[in-house]
């Protein structure tokens, strides 16, 4: 919230609780594209099985996500089990984690956490188990304790178009894939032209990690063959690897180009309106001078007027 400032110059064109907000309006819309790109969404995966409101399980279900956005702004990974006490309920158990990506800062990966337990509840509401991967963050909870199984299954898969009989590439990109393979945690990895990330959950072994992370690089060459830029995102691992030029060539291009319109035209929008503010204020200062001088004028007038009545009745009795 903003505090209320107060202008001492002189020239008081604009109050400066109107400068300080448009200022602060244009710092967040310059980030804005960045924290759009990090709420990107990926993929979404509900139970089919759902609760009733007002259920043991929702009474568990509501706290963990809270939870999970409150230690979201002090750590990129944290689990929780709500209602695994001795006498709570089974069927009201719940568990969960969130992680960020590693390159995040962390309140980017705050808003990206906020973002997914929202768009978590609207994707699958009153599921028993549900996951959402953004670009940058990942939600996931159950009624059953999955934390720390090794989960390989394939969820999502996407390939940019091909580099045909290119050796050099090839050579780059198995380079990068064979690096990210190795990851523990996060990490980025790059030769030449070719760059590539990948992450295991903070749920997993380093083991576990090591197999996720071979399976999801094998799927690279299986399911994508010679792409430019591929993602593979497993049930606990992902890695993406681009080359130089294709990665913003994705088909999430388009959004990201509407979302540029959009922002362009907010901008557009808040310097008009401070145009128009300037405006104002100049021709608010303009009438108040006018309407200064005309009741200066009035005076005067007025107090000639009496002079001259005492003149003239001088000169009628003389």
């Amino acid at each position: 919230m903003l505090r209320r400032l107060h202008s001492y110059s002189t020239h008081k064109t604009i109050p400066a609780p109107r400068l300080t907000l448009l200022f602060f309006l244009f710092l967040s819309l310059s980030n804005h594209d960045s924290f759009v790109k990090a709420r990107i969404f990926i993929y979404a995966d509900c139970s089919q099985e759902t609760y009733a409101p007002n259920s043991p399980f929702e009474e568990n279900h509501n706290p963990l996500l809270a939870s999970i956005v409150s230690s979201s702004s002090q750590a990129y990974y944290s689990s929780f089990a709500f209602g695994n006490g001795s006498s709570a309920p089974t069927e009201g158990i719940c568990y969960g984690f969130y992680q960020c990506r590693g390159d995040l800062r962390i309140t980017d990966c705050s808003r990206c956490i906020e973002s997914a337990v929202t768009q978590i509840s609207l994707a699958c509401p009153y599921s028993y188990g549900a996951a959402l991967q953004l670009e940058s963050c990942y939600v996931r909870y159950e009624n059953i304790d999955f934390l720390g199984m090794l989960d390989k299954k394939l969820k999502y898969i996407k390939c940019s178009k091909s580099v045909n009989n290119d050796v050099e590439f090839y050579k780059r990109r198995d380079d990068v894939l064979a690096d990210l393979s190795t990851a523990m945690g996060f990490k980025v990895s790059s030769s030449g032209s070719v760059e590539g990330y990948a992450q295991c959950f903070g749920d997993l072994s380093s083991g576990d990690c090591s197999s996720c992370l071979a399976d999801a690089v094998g799927r690279f060459k299986d399911l994508c063959g010679s792409a430019a830029a591929a993602a593979v995102y497993l049930g606990q691992c992902y890695a993406r690897y681009w080359e130089s030029g294709y990665y913003d060539l994705s088909s999430d291009s388009s959004t990201e180009d509407d979302v540029g319109k959009t922002v362009a035209i907010v901008v557009g929008i808040i310097a008009g309106l401070a145009i128009v503010i300037v405006l104002l204020s100049f021709c608010r200062r303009i009438k108040k001078k006018n309407t200064t001088y005309g009741i200066l004028q009035s005076l005067l007038k007025v107090r000639k007027a009496p002079s001259l009545n005492r003149m003239g009745s001088m000169g009628q009795a003389s």
